[in-house]
């Protein structure tokens, strides 16, 4: 009999520092999009908060913490990334397991504003794009999504399937602004 072996997006990628900014791949737990039923949006927002202490985001928003996190995931749906989600969830939303789906980085340092710039279409400045922001955007030429947990780091997500090219893309404009001085 076959034995499969569960394997990261990233599988045996090493932490990577080029310059002062550090990129990752990080484990984010279950990730569950959560869509709630037809008129039931507060009440999947009262479950989410009652189950795991964190609060439905507004668009563009993340909420949480790390281990525990609610990101805005486009029009009536919410990434819960962290725990299982809890059972009274499913009463007042569908939930959908994508933890297989998608490949997490966390990208760190200062500069890393300067390295997104060259891989997003929207402002990542802290004046504009502050922490618990979120966007599913481009990053290069992939669907992803963006948020913003810390003065200097974000989240990244994109699909399973472009987890090498998104660390090609993201070690290149590294490159690029460490090459800059």
């Amino acid at each position: 009999m076959v034995e499969l072996i569960a394997k990261t997006p990233l599988d045996g990628v090493s932490p990577r520092t080029i310059g002062t900014v550090t990129l990752a791949e990080i484990d984010l737990g279950v990730l569950t999009s959560v869509a709630p039923y037809k008129g039931q949006d507060k009440a999947a927002g009262d479950a989410l908060k009652a189950a795991h202490d964190i609060a439905w985001p507004a668009p563009l928003r993340a909420t949480g913490k790390d281990g525990v996190r609610a990101i805005w995931f486009g029009r009536d749906m919410v990434l819960l990334a962290g725990p299982a989600p809890d059972a009274e969830l499913s009463k007042c939303a569908a939930l959908t397991d994508q933890s297989d789906a998608w490949c997490a980085v966390q990208l760190s340092g200062v500069g890393v504003q300067d390295v997104l710039a060259r891989l997003v279409p929207i402002d990542v400045s802290p004046a504009t794009f502050k922490r618990g922001h979120t966007a599913r955007t481009q990053i290069q030429h992939m669907n992803g999504s963006l948020t913003r947990i810390g003065a200097d780091r974000f989240v990244i997500l994109v699909f399973r399937a472009m987890a090498g090219t998104l660390l090609h893309d993201l070690e290149r404009a590294m490159a690029s602004v460490a090459a800059r001085g």
